[in-house]
Formats: C-alpha cells, structure tokens, sequence
C-alpha cells in the first residue's frame, strides 16, 4: 500500500518542464518541491523530497523498487506530464536529456539488476536536479524554466 505521502507532491517530480499554474513556468514544481517557501529549490529539498518519492512508491518498504512498483512510479509519473503539459518539443520519452526523464529505471538502476535501491534511487538525484538548474546557479528557481535558448 502507498503510504501517507501525498502522491501529487510525489508526482511532482515531473514537474521539470511544466508550464503549470496561470502560465508559469515551474509553478508546479516550485510549489511541490520548495520546502521552506522561498521560491526556490535547493539541492537539500530536492534530495529530501526524492526521499519521499522513493517512499511513496515503495509499498512493501523493503527499501527497494521492483519494477512493478517502478512501473507504477513511472505510470504516476508520465500522468502527471500529461496533466501539466510536459512533453512535446523534442522531450519525448526516448529522450534522455529531457529532465523528466532522468529517473527512468533505466538511469536509476545502477547496476542494472532490474531493481532500484533506494541508495541508487538516491544517486541519482544529482544530476537530475543539475539538469533542471538550468542556470547552474545552485538553486531551481522559476528561472530555471520555460523555453530554451537556441
């Protein structure tokens, strides 16, 4: 059973490439994702959050997603895409530098088992909250989205 966890904060996590709330662009994430209401997200709160992803997807709590439950997390994910508009413009699926989908399994299992830890799951996080600072800044602010540059 998922836990408490509120899924759409979970879902969330898709959010890289939204145009959310009124047009805004990142709305969705920023509102999910900034913890302490800066309107920013930093690394901390990014890696707190994912934490709290991997926990809600991980049903029987035995710090592993099997792919059943990754399948799940990535079914909750592509949803939530599709309610925010994420998509289109060459971001598709197959395209690995779309910060959306930098945990896909195949990213997230580092030892290409079949499952993810959540120590693997972890790792990751990183580089996928490199890929949404889009400025390099440090932190993820609306700034870090909407169109970009040729």
């Amino acid at each position: 059973m998922i836990r408490l966890f509120p899924i759409a904060g979970a879902l969330a996590l898709t959010a890289t490439l939204a145009l959310a709330q009124q047009g805004t662009p990142g709305a969705h994430f920023i509102d999910a994702w900034d913890l302490d209401g800066d309107g920013q997200v930093s690394l901390a709160e990014a890696t707190e959050r994912r934490g709290d992803v991997f926990a809600a997807f991980d049903a029987d709590e035995d710090g592993v997603l099997s792919p059943e439950e990754h399948d799940l997390f990535d079914e909750a994910r592509a949803n939530d895409m599709r309610d925010h508009g994420i998509g289109g413009s060459g971001g598709g699926p197959g395209n690995r530098h779309n910060p959306a989908n930098c945990m896909l399994r195949e990213v997230t299992d580092a030892d290409g088992d079949g499952q993810v830890t959540r120590e693997e799951f972890m790792q990751a996080v990183p580089a996928w909250y490199a890929v949404i600072d889009r400025n390099g800044d440090g932190t993820v602010t609306a700034q870090d989205f909407g169109r970009r540059g040729n």
